[in-house]
């Protein structure tokens, strides 16, 4: 079937599509002015997403932005907006609501539920495509109603919005709050130890201490190293003494040699000797001269001995200073080693304790900061939504929409009516055109004849069952 036949059976069959066209407008326009008409109140809030927190400082990455405004969306459709909503008009004691919800569910469950759910139904949520702005339109039989029901719905957004961030922080606020008695309590401890160990020891800082300990064991070490090379050449001296004295040469020894007094001595000797000899050659042993010269040789012998002893035992004494010098500096530097490692273990466990009470103070303050901004957190009552457009009662009502339901019943009417137009040809076949002799014969058409006018409209209208063969011309 070609255009031209589908053509020439619409114009056959156009009482149907006309009167089918016609029923279906008239009975969509008759319902639609006979439907109850419904208003429908619209707000627009703006969501000034800046990304930055203005207490934090926190930035929000701008990829989060399409997620934010979904969220902000999900939760004016929520159902806790829509029971603030239901509190703040009081709808749950409205005897007429009240007497549907009895008929609707017979009294089972929450009123408030109830009409929470009948209202979200209503709620038409829009958010801008390339802008921070949400539409929140509701539709009711009342403009009033509709437009305050609304403004109300923005009302609780911005309050559950407000909830959402200040309820978390004040339960963080009451956490802080209990981590910052345990910090508190650990600082004064560690203080309180720090103090206890100061006390305990006497020390307020060792860092100056430890450094003269330090030098005045430094110093003994240089002492003892000192007294030690003493030590040593006195007790060599001592030994050649004693090596001396064995084999009776104590004269030779460099001591006794570099003694001033004893070559003296030896001296005056010297002279005593030569004087004796040169008495005992003039006169007799029993001679006084004899006996006094003798008596003075004697008396010096009896000196340089005595200076020799001295000078041993001046030896000897050197030797033994210079071994309990060193002994005493032994002692003294071990207990100053004792000193200074434990002067060092004081240090290390002073440095121990000033550090942990560094530490606890420094948890102690990160916490309070942290603690504080929470606070400021929990008492905000400000929010980054405003109202943009608050919601007004509408003049016109939004449904039904009369001009669209009657295009829409003349797009519908007319498709019906040319359905209808094509069953009935398919009931009530007919030849129209020289295709559907062709078609429905299967035999060539050798001529057509054109008819007449007046039977081309008789034709058209359908009232001739065959069509005349009048000629027209040859």
């Amino acid at each position: 079937m070609n255009f031209s036949q589908l053509i020439q059976i619409l114009l056959a069959r156009k009482y149907i599509i006309l009167l089918t066209l016609f029923i279906i407008v008239a009975t969509t326009t008759v319902v639609s002015f006979k439907m109850p008409k419904y208003y429908t109140g619209v707000a627009s809030v703006l969501v000034d997403f800046k990304g930055t927190d203005p207490i934090t400082g926190i930035v929000m990455q701008a990829t989060l932005l399409p997620g934010y405004m979904a969220t902000q969306v999900d939760i004016i459709s929520s159902h806790n907006v829509a029971l603030k909503v239901i509190d703040r008009l009081k709808l749950d004691t409205v005897p007429a609501i009240i007497e549907d919800f009895n008929e609707t569910s017979e009294g089972k469950g929450s009123i408030r539920d109830w009409l929470a759910d009948s209202l979200l139904k209503d709620l038409d949520i829009k958010p801008s495509r390339e802008s921070n702005v949400i539409t929140v339109s509701f539709t009711g039989v009342d403009p009033q109603f509709a437009a305050e029901i609304a403004n109300t719905f923005v009302w609780a957004y911005i309050q559950t919005n407000l909830e959402l961030k200040v309820e978390p922080a004040r339960q963080q606020s009451a956490w802080f709050d209990e981590q910052l008695k345990g910090l508190r309590t650990r600082v004064e401890e560690a203080q309180k130890r720090l103090s206890d160990y100061q006390r305990e020891t006497g020390i307020m800082v060792l860092d100056g201490r430890v450094d003269v300990e330090n030098a005045r064991f430094a110093e003994l070490s240089s002492q003892l190293v000192t007294a030690q090379s003493q030590t040593y050449d006195s007790v060599t001296r001592q030994r050649q003494l004693s090596g001396a004295h064995a084999k009776g040469k104590l004269g030779e020894l460099p001591e006794i040699l570099s003694n001033s007094l004893i070559q003296s001595m030896k001296a005056e000797l010297t002279k005593a000797e030569g004087k004796l000899s040169e008495v005992s050659k003039r006169v007799d042993r029993n001679h006084p001269q004899y006996i006094s010269a003798q008596s003075e040789v004697n008396n010096l012998q009896q000196k340089i001995a005595a200076e020799i002893q001295t000078a041993r035992g001046s030896i000897e004494n050197a030797a033994s200073q210079a071994q309990q010098r060193e002994s005493a500096l032994k002692k003294a530097l071990a207990e100053q080693k004792s000193h200074v490692i434990e002067l060092k273990q004081q240090r290390d466990r002073l440095d121990l304790l000033n550090q942990e009470m560094i530490s606890a103070q420094a948890a102690l303050d990160t916490t309070m900061q942290r603690a504080n901004q929470i606070r400021l957190e929990s008492q905000r009552n400000l929010t980054d939504i405003a109202v943009l457009n608050p919601a007004i009662a509408p003049i016109k009502h939004s449904k039904p929409k009369i001009a669209m339901n009657i295009a829409i019943s003349i797009f519908i009417g007319s498709l019906l009516g040319m359905g209808f137009g094509f069953l009935a040809e398919m009931m009530d076949r007919r030849i129209r055109s020289a295709d559907d002799i062709i078609e429905g014969l299967g035999l060539p058409v050798l001529a057509i004849i054109p008819a007449s006018r007046i039977t081309r409209k008789r034709w058209l209208f359908g009232k001739n069952k065959v069509p005349s063969m009048q000629r027209q011309g040859i």
